[in-house]
């Protein structure tokens, strides 16, 4: 008997196996079940090809003796063998455990299925297939999504051995989240073939077990600078949950414009640059509820006291006066009774425990310029740094008792981060660098480095994003935990309707493996070889999932192909 059991690789290239062992499986995760159990002692007695990698971050690559794996993000552990099943296109979903009644994950399956069939396919009256049913467990009917909700899940799929019990299609998973990204993995795996016009999968049997990195792995789109319509932001939120992404940072007021309804000040919104263009509480709610549905957090996002001078279009009051339009009047009571209504408001519609409050650049120089607030901070022996302070500890205060964490960006840090709350997750943008600072004192962090996971710069090719380390600089292992995970930013000064998916995608995909896959899977040196050919074959499934996603190689991002070729080679 060959060695087919589970392994971690550290490349993409598969190797013959050597040897094998199962690896621990931590407490809290979901045993092994009887049907699993079996199939996996059918996959070790019956293999005979099974493939594991083995090959080392400096080792040399030869395709001619490897098989390439496409799957995007890589799993935690795998190991597969050499056989091809088919798969009905009349896949029924076998839903079991105590989430058997579970709408999630039903109606995952049905979008799903959709994605992997074609619309015209059947299965024949006398066709036999390898895979009819798609069991699914899951252990737990708790569907509170919650940061660090547990998205482990393990997957088996093989074909049913003579004298055998088990075989097809089963995904373990202690939550819902777990077993979307497990059907995440499974549609991945099955592949449509045009000759025989069947979907197959490929080097089976396959057994999975997969989790994430890290808890938070977020894309921030800004829907102030250019208003994006709610199916756009519903297909950005569909294409995170191809690539297993998971926070929806939603960045939706800023300077220019203030598209959302808040009730208890209706004004507020007269800031949108036309009445068209605005997000009703109805769609607010609309959006994260279809969010869950896909285990994807919406964070939201009110940036104080700078970037908030749309709010005055409504409310002038808020300006320190005409001439001082930003940042917010600190020396006024009414600003903090807006903040509190707007977040008492926002609390009702996002569930997600952490609540972005912006806090960057931050020009004060208008307080001292402003009569009726100098005179404020001369009452109350302020400078307008210590001014600064006082606002952002003032709203950081209204979220806490609202019940959520405040999040915001490191000049909030940079500037007087011994006086920050020490719930306050620092927010990394301005480069590298503040994140081990941060963790140093006890903060949680968010890395979003604008030199590598800005979406808005065009000059960042995929490489880049790929190769961004969240924990670099954080020598001390014990403070690796306070790094939370990491955001790609699509900031929409450029970016509309028209050109936003081909912005994000493929290059915020590169830094979802980042953020899911284990560091030895993407610690690679020839990112050409090991690496790009995958990324190529996602940007295609992307598209052919609908995803507007730009070619892979091109110098800027977002442009169009600069010749006819094949998508793969793009």
């Amino acid at each position: 008997m060959q060695a087919g059991a589970v392994i971690i690789y550290k490349s993409l290239l598969l190797s013959p196996p050597s040897s094998f062992s199962f690896p621990k499986m931590p407490p809290h995760k979901l045993p092994i079940s009887i049907h699993a159990l079996l199939f996996l002692f059918c996959l070790l007695a019956s293999t005979s090809h099974g493939r594991r990698i083995s090959v080392t971050r400096n080792s040399t690559y030869h395709s001619n003796t490897s098989t390439a794996v496409y799957l995007w993000p890589l799993p935690k552990h795998f190991t597969h063998g050499d056989h091809t099943l088919s798969v009905s296109p009349d896949l029924t979903l076998n839903l079991q455990g105590v989430a058997h009644h579970s709408s999630i994950v039903q109606e995952a399956f049905e979008r799903y299925r959709d994605l992997i069939f074609k619309s015209w396919a059947h299965a024949g009256s006398t066709s036999e297939y390898d895979v009819s049913t798609l069991n699914v467990l899951v252990s737990s009917d708790n569907e509170t999504l919650q940061l660090g909700v547990d998205e482990s899940y393990t997957l088996y799929l093989g074909a049913k051995q003579s004298g055998s019990i088990v075989g097809g299609a089963i995904i373990e998973a202690n939550t819902v989240y777990g077993a979307l990204r497990g059907l995440e993995t499974f549609s991945q795996l099955c592949v449509f073939n045009y000759d025989t016009k069947a979907v197959e999968v490929y080097n089976a049997p396959w057994y999975i077990q997969d989790e994430p990195r890290f808890a938070f792995r977020g894309l921030l789109l800004d829907t102030s600078r250019h208003y994006l319509p709610v199916h756009v932001i519903k297909e950005v939120i569909e294409a995170m949950s191809y690539t297993k992404l998971n926070v929806l940072h939603w960045h939706i007021i800023d300077a220019q414009s203030f598209p959302l309804e808040v009730p208890s000040y209706p004004k507020l919104w007269k800031a949108s640059y036309t009445k068209q263009e605005r997000y009703a509480v109805e769609d607010a709610y609309d959006i994260v509820d279809f969010a869950k549905k896909r285990g994807i957090h919406v964070m939201a996002e009110t940036d104080v006291p700078g970037h908030a001078e749309s709010w005055g279009v409504g409310y002038p009051d808020l300006w320190p006066s005409e001439n001082c339009t930003m940042p917010l009047d600190v020396s006024k009571e009414f600003t903090f009774e807006v903040i509190s209504s707007i977040l008492s408001d926002m609390r009702k519609i996002f569930p997600f425990g952490m609540f972005h409050l912006g806090g960057d650049e931050v020009n004060t120089d208008c307080w001292n310029n402003t009569a009726h607030v100098k005179e404020w901070l001369t009452e109350h022996d302020l400078t307008t740094e210590g001014a600064y302070q006082y606002f952002v500890l003032k709203a950081q205060q209204i979220a806490i008792d609202l019940n959520w964490i405040p999040v915001n960006w490191e000049e909030t840090f940079d500037n007087f981060g011994e006086n920050l709350n020490p719930l306050t997750v620092v927010h990394n943008w301005l480069g590298p660098g503040v994140c081990p600072k941060a963790v140093e004192k006890g903060f949680k962090c968010i890395v979003s480095n604008q030199g590598v996971w800005y979406l808005d710069h065009l000059d960042v090719p995929w490489e880049k994003f790929y190769t961004s380390e969240p924990l670099e600089g954080i020598n001390n292992t014990a403070h690796h935990k306070l790094v939370l995970g990491g955001e790609v930013c699509m900031w929409s000064e450029t970016a509309d309707t028209s050109d936003v998916q081909q912005t994000i995608w493929p290059r915020a995909a590169a830094a979802a493996e980042k953020l899911w896959s284990p560091l030895e899977a993407t610690a690679v040196y020839d990112l050409n070889q090991t690496v790009l050919p995958r990324f190529q074959y996602f940007r295609c499934l992307l598209n052919n999932r609908g995803i507007a996603a730009a070619p892979v190689t091109n110098f800027y991002a977002r442009r169009p192909p600069i010749g006819p070729g094949s998508c793969f080679d793009q």
